[in-house]
């Protein structure tokens, strides 16, 4: 059974994107921050998979719809809390975060007959995604987060693993000013480059 798992923040102000703060608002920040999880969970909603789960670190909003299993995050560093999230899984699962709302049911479409693993590199140098046919959480503790070497480190451990990688392609996260612009751009049918437009019109930023 395939499992399609979002690892997310409640979008809570000063608790979420704070390095859209400046020029944004930590309440601003929030408000973008749940719409890319809207826009994500929307996604997920259409994409073909047995089970969809949120882990979250949190409580749920309205922004959750029906459909997805909720599970809290477990301590720890974020690599600990990813390979948490792997080890909940019984079969096949992919994992993406709330950070790239233009992701499309394409792009999580994914088939493990012929690969083991697949691998979302992003543009900051982490990784928006990662599939693992036989989840195995060791393949993820120990794994240095948040830095421009993240994403080479976790795919030169699957390799290490002897698995067969397929890699997705190259997206851009939701961290800085520049890239909640770029993304808006490039998906400007989402809800949140909808909201981004309208904190535009409202802010005259």
């Amino acid at each position: 059974m395939t499992t399609l798992l979002v690892i997310a923040k409640e979008p809570l102000p000063g608790h979420v994107k704070t390095r859209l703060t400046p020029p944004f608002t930590p309440r601003e920040a929030a408000l973008l921050a749940e719409a890319a999880l809207a826009d994500t969970l929307r996604t997920v909603l259409r994409t073909p998979v047995e089970r969809r789960l949120l882990v979250l670190a949190g409580r749920p909003g309205p922004w959750l719809p029906p459909g997805f299993d909720v599970v809290p995050q477990c301590p720890g560093g974020l690599d600990e809390r990813l390979a948490a999230a792997f080890g909940g899984c019984d079969g096949p699962a992919l994992l993406i975060g709330m950070d790239t709302p233009q992701v499309t049911p394409e792009l999580l479409t994914v088939d493990f007959a012929d690969h083991d693993a697949y691998f979302g590199p992003a543009e900051d140098g982490g990784f928006w995604s990662l599939g693992l046919a036989s989840p195995d959480p060791a393949l993820l503790r120990g794994v240095p987060m948040s830095t421009p070497t993240t994403g080479t480190v976790q795919r030169q451990r699957l390799v290490a693993a002897g698995l067969r990688v397929r890699d997705l392609p190259l997206l851009r996260d939701v961290d800085t000013a520049a890239d909640a612009e770029a993304v808006a751009a490039s998906a400007p049918g989402t809800r949140f480059a909808a909201e981004l437009g309208r904190l535009r019109a409202v802010t005259g930023r």
